[in-house]
């Protein structure tokens, strides 16, 4: 997501508008012929002899019942799908499918996969939107007869498209040019979209994710709240934490330069679950509470996921598509002081809102901490040192 986002807002900041198109495969994991599965790994993956013949042991002879209350279904024999919930599954779903990932580099399609989530996007001037439309329709027909030859059903019905930049760019578009014609299924576009559980507009302000997080974390608090008299202290900050914090950090990072008017009703959240911790009064100061709690608040929250997302790509432990976006001040050939420090390059940006991509928010950050957090190689002492010094920045003036 953070990726997704990144690129998102560089077309924004290019002055391009752009389409991100979410594709939807009907029960994927269950209609995975087990024929196919294993012509795919022999002739994909080279997998023979004694392997196959474990595989094809592990995929034949599965059955299945239906039990409702007391009354149990007939037997039935099973030539497809790969259960959910084992070991091998997943990755005999990933096996299965690795290869569609082609289809979108020659169609020139930015695109990412996660599980059975597939998502393009491309992005080109107002002028040429029409060109980006084209180039998303043929990808998407290609990906429809893959999936035919693999015994997938990509669903029209579910497939949505979002165009996305600024206002003004958005309003030189024609209606005509924002359509997606899906397997003879036309998909009108959306003003917001949810991926993997974050909500992306149009115009990225990223109003709509915050709203929604939000609303489910005060939902749990007054869940959590007619605990209170029945749980410790300790408790109810474990709850908390299950419930409501784990959401306020789910894919923070894409929110990072949000203005505080946008975050401020993620920090109001924060507020009261340290109020239903501690059992604080709504007038109780809270500057106390974090310190007992030890709580960063919000937006030191997201500066500590990019700070943590970038020392992992120091490190070799992020994935590439992350660490391709990070460049040392050295490697690009200056001769600054900074660049002796170990300092990230920071790229330009036209607008204001192109600082919230990670490949400049992050830098940016990073360039700020000490130079003895940032030699730290053990993610371990790296985390508790960010957050100490994160903790004294955001309660300096308290």
């Amino acid at each position: 997501m953070v990726r997704i986002y990144n690129d998102l807002i560089n077309a924004l900041d290019l002055g391009h508008v752009g389409a991100l198109v979410l594709l939807d495969l009907s029960s994927a994991f269950d209609t995975v012929d087990h024929q196919v599965m294993l012509d795919v790994l022999q002739r994909r993956f080279g997998v023979c002899g004694t392997a196959l013949d474990w595989f094809r042991s592990y995929f034949s002879g599965r059955t299945q019942v239906f039990s409702v209350a007391s009354e149990v279904s007939a037997v039935r024999s099973l030539t497809c799908s790969v259960p959910q919930g084992s070991v091998l599954g997943p990755k005999s779903w990933l096996a299965y499918c690795e290869d569609v990932a082609l289809l979108f580099d020659d169609s020139g399609v930015c695109h990412h996969l996660f599980a059975d989530d597939m998502q393009g996007h491309d992005h080109d001037k107002p002028s040429k939107a029409a060109g980006v439309l084209s180039k998303l329709a043929g990808c998407v027909e290609s990906v429809g007869v893959y999936c035919d030859s693999r015994h997938l059903q990509l669903n029209s019905l579910k497939t949505e498209i979002m165009w996305f930049g600024t206002a003004s760019n958005l309003q030189k578009m024609d209606i005509n040019d924002r359509r997606l014609l899906v397997r003879g299924v036309m998909v009108e576009p959306v003003e917001v979209v949810r991926d993997l559980g974050v909500y992306f507009d149009s115009r990225l302000t990223m109003q709509k994710h915050v709203s929604n997080i939000s609303r489910t974390c005060f939902y749990h608090l007054r869940r959590l709240r007619s605990l209170r008299k029945q749980v410790g202290r300790e408790a109810m900050a474990r709850l908390v934490s299950a419930f409501v914090l784990s959401r306020l950090d789910y894919c923070n990072a894409i929110l990072a330069g949000l203005p505080s008017s946008t975050l401020a009703p993620m920090q109001r959240v924060q507020n009261a679950a340290a109020r239903l911790v501690l059992d604080l009064k709504p007038r109780d100061h809270l500057t106390s509470a974090y310190h007992q709690l030890h709580w960063l608040p919000v937006r030191q929250r997201i500066e500590y996921k990019l700070c943590l997302l970038t020392h992992l790509a120091v490190t070799g432990k992020s994935p590439a598509y992350l660490a391709s976006l990070l460049t040392t001040a050295k490697s690009r050939g200056s001769t600054s002081r900074s660049a002796d420090r170990g300092d990230m390059f920071i790229p330009r940006t036209r607008l204001r809102q192109g600082e919230r991509a990670f490949a400049v928010a992050a830098p940016r950050l990073w360039n700020r901490l000490p130079t003895e957090i940032r030699c730290i190689s053990n993610t371990e002492q790296f985390k508790r040192h960010l957050k100490t010094f994160l903790f004294k920045l955001a309660f300096t003036d308290c």
